[in-house]
């Protein structure tokens, strides 16, 4: 019999891609959570429906019933932080907390909680691992910091496997075109490049950052939900693709994967690098996930083909 996984905010950019992952793997049933009511979506039609809301505490023991874990995704993007911090307490932290605690009560195994890479601070510099201390100075990665403690507290108190994720830039097609996450920087050049036919930076693209692949996402999550309690160690994991490049080249490598793609080579505009600008490098260490046995596998030119494909078939534009 299939053991069920409830994924919070299942709807949206992360949920969808992993729902999809585990749907796909034997022994999973998938619960998709979302505050309004919702048809099976067409993407997922063997996947279950729930409506639950994180501050409406009264939802959650219906979206628990029957599960045998949780992954909880349900939180405010980091521009819905900048424009209500005080809302991101309430939905980031409190929200977590509150179905934290429904989960226990209802007896449910594990609880995988999506943190950011950005716990660490702002710009992401140097050699980071999980004995790095946090600094958090934006209002998402303060109020992910802050419910990263209720997951790992009752994960040392033995009232759940709780464990926390500390994702870097996770990138690729969602599982369906509305999903608005199109402002993270791979989704946004891939949607340039097939819009507009060009890609421009905000900047000079000298600063690195670390990628991983939402396949390697979905199949870190597969992974932990066979693990232990004592498999899992402390909880604590970055979740990254060793595979820290500047935007600049990701601008390229996009680029390039349009003209193998899409028989077009987009141009790339950028402000000039300052004279005085410095390229800080960056290594995001994944180890400590990677020694319970999971193997990094996705493939990041794959992952921007894809995510152009679903642009061009999104917004009607077909090969030059």
């Amino acid at each position: 019999m299939s053991k069920r996984v409830l994924i919070t905010g299942g709807y949206g950019y992360l949920g969808g891609r992993i729902a999809v992952e585990l749907m796909n793997a034997p022994g999973w049933a998938v619960r998709l959570g979302s505050r309004k009511a919702q048809a099976v979506p067409s993407w997922l039609p063997q996947a279950e429906m729930v409506a639950m809301d994180v501050l409406a505490p009264g939802s959650l023991p219906a979206a628990m019933a029957g599960v045998e874990a949780v992954v909880h995704l349900a939180a405010m993007n980091e521009n819905e932080c900048v424009a209500d911090p005080g809302r991101a307490v309430l939905v980031n932290t409190l929200g977590t907390f509150k179905v934290l605690q429904s989960a226990i009560e209802a007896g449910v195994r594990q609880f995988i909680y999506f943190s950011t890479a950005h716990v660490y601070g702002a710009p992401l510099v140097g050699a980071i691992s999980e004995q790095t201390l946090p600094r958090p100075i934006h209002p998402y990665a303060i109020t992910h910091h802050a419910a990263e403690d209720f997951v790992l507290a009752a994960h040392d108190q033995k009232k759940i496997a709780g464990i926390v994720l500390r994702l870097s830039n996770g990138f690729g097609a969602p599982a369906h075109p509305d999903v608005d996450r199109w402002t993270l920087l791979v989704n946004d050049l891939c949607r340039q490049a097939v819009q507009t036919r060009k890609l421009v930076l905000r900047s000079s693209g000298l600063q690195q950052r670390d990628f991983i692949t939402l396949t390697d996402v979905g199949r870190a999550v597969r992974h932990l939900l066979g693990l232990s309690q004592t498999d899992c160690g402390d909880g604590l994991f970055n979740l990254g693709g060793d595979n820290s490049i500047s935007v600049w080249d990701m601008a390229q490598k996009i680029s390039r994967r349009c003209q193998l793609t899409l028989g077009y080579l987009p141009g790339i505009e950028r402000p000039a690098p300052r004279s005085d600008e410095q390229l800080d490098s960056l290594s995001y260490h994944s180890g400590k996930l990677q020694k319970t046995g999971f193997m990094l596998q996705g493939k990041l030119d794959e992952e921007i083909d894809r995510t152009l494909l679903l642009c061009a078939q999104a917004w009607g534009v077909g090969r030059a």
